[in-house]
C-alpha cells in the first residue's frame, strides 16, 4: 500500500507540474493545450484515489481541505477542457481562460502545501 500511495502522489505531482509548466511556457501567447486537460484529469483522479486510500487507513482526512481542492481541481479541468476544445477547433483561446487553468492549478498547489 505504501508503494501505491507513493506512486499516486508522484503521478499527482506530475499532473500538476505539466499544467503549471505548460502555462508558464505559453505565458507570452496564452493558450491551452490538450496535454493540460489530460494532466488535469490525471491530477483529479489521482487526488480522489489518494483520498480514498487515506479514508480506508488510519489517517485522518481534512474534509474541508479535500472539498476546496476538489472544487478548484474541477475548475481547472473544466477550464482546460473548454480551452483545449477551442484550440483543436482553431479558435482563439482567451487570455483569461488560459491563465485560469494555470492560476487555479497553482492555487491548488498552494492549498495543498500551505493548509
Amino acid at each position: 500500500m505504501t508503494f501505491l500511495t507513493g506512486l499516486l502522489v508522484f503521478l499527482h505531482l506530475v499532473g500538476a507540474a505539466i499544467i503549471v509548466g505548460t502555462w508558464i511556457y505559453t505565458m507570452k501567447r496564452p493558450t491551452v493545450s490538450p496535454g493540460q486537460f489530460h494532466a488535469s484529469l490525471l491530477s483529479l483522479v489521482t487526488g480522489l484515489l489518494l483520498v480514498a486510500i487515506y479514508e480506508m487507513g488510519e489517517t485522518d482526512v481534512n474534509h474541508a481541505k479535500v472539498a476546496v481542492k476538489l472544487l478548484v481541481a474541477l475548475g481547472v479541468a473544466i477550464a482546460a477542457f473548454v480551452g483545449q476544445r477551442r484550440t483543436r477547433r482553431g479558435e482563439t483561446v482567451s487570455t483569461g481562460l488560459a491563465h485560469a487553468v494555470g492560476g487555479l492549478a497553482l492555487i491548488n498547489m498552494a492549498v495543498a502545501t500551505l493548509w
